[in-house]
């Protein structure tokens, strides 16, 4: 059993910063890619970010103010996100790939608002 559990949402103002982390644990090889969904109420999941190996994808809408990172060695992926928009608001979800099956986090909130 693999599990990923997220931490590090929470509100802030526009303008402001947020680090999300995750943490995969269980049963797993390598996760390979690893990142962050998000999903905004009456919207579908979308890719923030992912990682895989030495490359990087992120969606435009976040090019320049996120950056995703990973440990191999602990199995974990965090998500800085600096000069946040309430478009940004949304339930953000890490997910990571192994031995051919996806999996995901419960999903950690994020707020912005004035």
């Amino acid at each position: 059993q693999v599990q990923l559990v997220e931490s590090g949402g929470g509100s802030v103002q526009p303008g402001g910063s947020l680090r999300l982390s995750c943490v995969a644990s269980g049963n797993l090889f390598v996760m390979n890619p690893m990142g962050w969904y998000r999903q905004a109420p009456g919207k579908q999941r979308e890719l923030v970010a992912n990682t895989r190996g030495d490359s990087t994808n992120y969606a435009d809408s976040v090019k320049g103010r996120f950056t995703i990172s990973r440990d191999n060695a602990k199995n974990t992926v965090d998500l800085q996100m600096n000069s946040l928009k309430p478009e940004d608001t949304a339930v953000y979800y890490c997910t990571g790939r192994t031995m051919g099956v996806d999996y995901w986090g419960q999903g950690t909130q994020v707020t912005v608002s004035s």
